[in-house]
């Protein structure tokens, strides 16, 4: 996934080297003739990279580029995610197939643990039916990981994503799904709020339309529509005491960013459910409280949950981290406080001074701004069920 990157210095190689005045090439063209001369010997090198496991190279090169030529990070991002994410596929019969590895996210919350498991069969069966029918066009066809995915256990990298895919591929080519080997997966981390991947194939024929919005008489908006009402009784049994919200269905790397930015407000607007429903605080009683937070430069928002009369406390947080080209001059804030107000929140205090990236030092949890201007750890009342004082 295209991500903040941070500072490499050392020393690029061969590969990287070209492959960073390739991107830089690509950045500055001015005409698509010229879009495509270099974008064909981009794609070229970063393929053979892959092969190639240069996963650290090309880690270099995007962390290079972030600092010098932001531009030419996004173009060199965007080819290697379209070749560990997608494929042309030959079948026997010398026809042409356009495959893409996609995730379909869905955000939930819960005062339990919410679920990351293998899928069982007449379940995946059900979803890839629900999904061939509202998010993808007639003639694709799918396979599916039989895995409800937690955020920790997708790909870590460039090469692990291109290896699931043409394993997928495979699969899908023998119209079956793929049974993970689940043993080197991580446990999930805990949080009242968290995000869920659907991840799979989907092939069709060369040019033709991959989502049902693709087609004519199709519409992206209604699809989404379609999979959140037919889609939601067959994922009830993966999230069960969970609320939920299924995302649309995307290409992989573009899916899982849609679900990071969507992630954020539904935290915000699933604390102010948890705080309503395990403590009775209802909306009007509640003071939130927003405040910067700052590494080497701003990191992100932390917000502050309490009664509007507690001063010094706070009951939960939320983080709200900055993504993509989000800096300290995107009016986030407002964002913030948007999606309180939509929670029926309005007694909000902004605090407008730098605070630090602080953490608990016994378990690692973000501390919380109070309306005093402190960062505090988010404590429940001894009477509340015990639960994660964290929101993801």
């Amino acid at each position: 996934m295209k991500r903040s990157r941070f500072g490499a210095r050392d020393r690029l190689s061969r590969d990287a080297a070209e492959l960073q005045r390739l991107a830089i090439g690509l950045s500055e063209s001015d005409c698509r003739l010229e879009d495509a001369f270099w974008e064909t010997r981009l794609t070229r090198l970063t393929q053979t990279m892959i092969q190639n496991g240069a996963e650290e190279e090309l880690n270099a090169t995007l962390d290079r580029l972030y600092e010098s030529h932001p531009r030419a990070c996004d173009e060199l991002a965007g080819v290697v995610e379209a070749q560990v994410e997608s494929c042309i596929l030959e079948t026997r019969d010398k026809k042409n197939l356009d495959a893409l590895l996609f995730a379909a996210p869905i955000l939930a919350w819960s005062r339990y643990a919410i679920p990351a498991a293998r899928i069982g069969e007449s379940s995946l069966a059900a979803l890839k039916v629900q999904l061939g029918a509202h998010m993808f066009s007639r003639e694709a066809r799918l396979a599916l990981v039989d895995y409800f995915f937690g955020p920790d256990q997708l790909p870590r990298s460039y090469c692990d994503t291109r290896r699931l895919l043409e394993t997928l591929c495979e699969q899908a080519m023998k119209e079956e799904d793929l049974r993970l080997d689940t043993q080197d997966l991580p446990e999930t981390t805990r949080f009242l709020s968290d995000a869920r991947y659907l991840v799979g194939v989907v092939v069709v024929p060369q040019g033709a339309p991959i989502f049902r919005w693709n087609e004519v008489d199709g519409n992206r908006a209604a699809s989404l529509a379609a999979w959140e009402k037919q889609g939601s009784p067959n994922l009830a049994p993966l999230l069960t005491g969970c609320a939920y919200q299924p995302l649309s269905v995307g290409a992989y790397h573009a899916a899982c960013r849609h679900a990071d930015r969507a992630a954020r407000a539904y935290a915000v607007k699933a604390s102010v459910a948890f705080l309503q429903t395990t403590l009775g605080l209802m909306p009007e009683e509640i003071r939130a409280v927003i405040a910067p937070c700052y590494d080497q430069r701003l990191e992100e928002y932390r917000i502050g949950f309490a009664p509007r009369d507690h001063d010094n406390q706070v009951y939960h947080g939320v983080s709200w981290a900055l993504l993509g080209e989000e800096d300290e001059h995107s009016d986030i804030p407002a964002q913030i406080d948007a999606v309180l107000r939509d929670c029926d929140i309005k007694n909000i205090v902004s605090l407008d001074h730098r605070m630090p990236m602080e953490f608990c030092d016994d378990c690692g949890a973000p501390l919380y701004p109070t309306a005093d201007g402190e960062l505090v750890h988010a404590e429940m009342p001894e009477q509340a069920d015990a639960m994660p004082t964290t929101l993801h």
